[in-house]
């Protein structure tokens, strides 16, 4: 079998190569990325367990055969492009910088090249990533405009609790700049409430040749106390995080920070959906360690059994 370090990168690309190429004969597939035909139908098997955290319909990567052809029929989000946070991108750019300069990089050219293009997508200032990403520089500008002319907006506006882009009209009424987070505050017309949409969440956004009016009764949020609070109906779980499952603490609101030997931290974090909480750790594997509550590590621990269960069908090939 392939090595991992030559299966991994061929993986990660299958699947954007298949979806601009839908119907491509898997000869192609083989030519193209230099391996056997029995190769790329090995690689097609494993994508065929890949995907979103419940690993179940729906969730993981779905192909089309047809003859020697192969369609990509469902993505599992593999289209979306890799977001960064401030201090992802940081470290990153760090390690890379340590990579190019290591005597016996096989390319340290491509090292260069990948670095240079985080660098310019992020922003640099005397060697250090810093400032906003394009896309949400570009949302600044455009919520200020608006904000200036009283114009309403449609966004393009993406929900990780859901993992659900959404297309929204809004009436915007102010920016927010809360521990270290942009948020636009606005009257969302599709919730008819006020909402917060956070820049680096808004996909895109297009300024409307009509005014921005939000209802009379429409208020301000108080976030003298923060953003986020309780709500009735909201758990807490106390998760252990793994240095590489840090960027939770930073992608979603935390209640308490706890921090542990070699980078770890113990968080408590509100939600209001198992299912959802339940995909989250499911994604981050080993990465977590579920303290409380009892139930969701249960709940973790069934749908993990039963996706194995449901896996143990499929066809598994010895090393060659």
């Amino acid at each position: 079998m392939a090595g991992v370090t030559e299966r991994l990168p061929r993986l990660l690309a299958l699947v954007p190569y298949l979806l601009a190429r839908p119907g491509v004969p898997i000869e192609e597939v083989a030519s193209d990325f230099s391996v056997t035909v029995r190769q790329v139908r090995r690689d097609l098997e494993l994508l065929w367990m890949c995907g979103l955290p419940g690993y179940g319909p729906g969730d993981l990567i779905d192909l089309s055969f047809e003859g020697d052809t192969v369609t990509v029929t469902f993505d599992a989000g593999m289209r979306r492009p890799l977001r960064l946070s401030g201090a992802e991108a940081i470290a990153l750019v760090v390690a890379l910088r340590a990579l190019a300069e290591m005597p016996g990089v096989v390319d340290a050219g491509s090292v260069r090249r990948a670095l240079a293009k985080i660098e310019a997508a992020a922003g640099q200032a005397d060697g250090v990533v810093v400032g906003l990403a394009r896309g949400e520089e570009a949302a600044l500008t455009a919520v200020r405009d608006a904000l200036e002319g009283h114009r309403a907006l449609r966004i393009r506006y993406y929900t990780p609790s859901r993992d659900t882009v959404s297309e929204r009209t809004v009436d915007p009424m102010r920016l927010l700049l809360v521990e270290g987070r942009s948020y636009l505050e606005a009257w969302c017309r599709v919730a008819e409430d006020v909402r917060l949409f956070r820049l680096d969440r808004i996909e895109h956004v297009v300024t409307l040749d009509e005014p921005a009016v939000p209802p009379p009764h429409a208020r301000p949020t108080d976030s003298s106390a923060g953003l986020f609070r309780a709500q009735p109906g909201q758990q807490i779980a106390v998760l252990t995080l793994a240095p590489d499952a840090r960027w939770v603490a930073e992608y979603y609101p935390v209640d308490e920070l706890i921090e542990g030997e070699g980078g770890a931290a113990t968080v408590r974090m509100r939600y209001a959906e198992t299912g959802w909480m339940v995909r989250l750790v499911l994604g981050l594997g080993a990465d977590v360690v579920v303290r409380e509550p009892a139930e969701l590590a249960a709940a973790v621990a069934q749908r993990a059994l039963a996706a194995v269960r449901r896996s143990s069908h499929l066809p598994s090939h010895e090393a060659s």
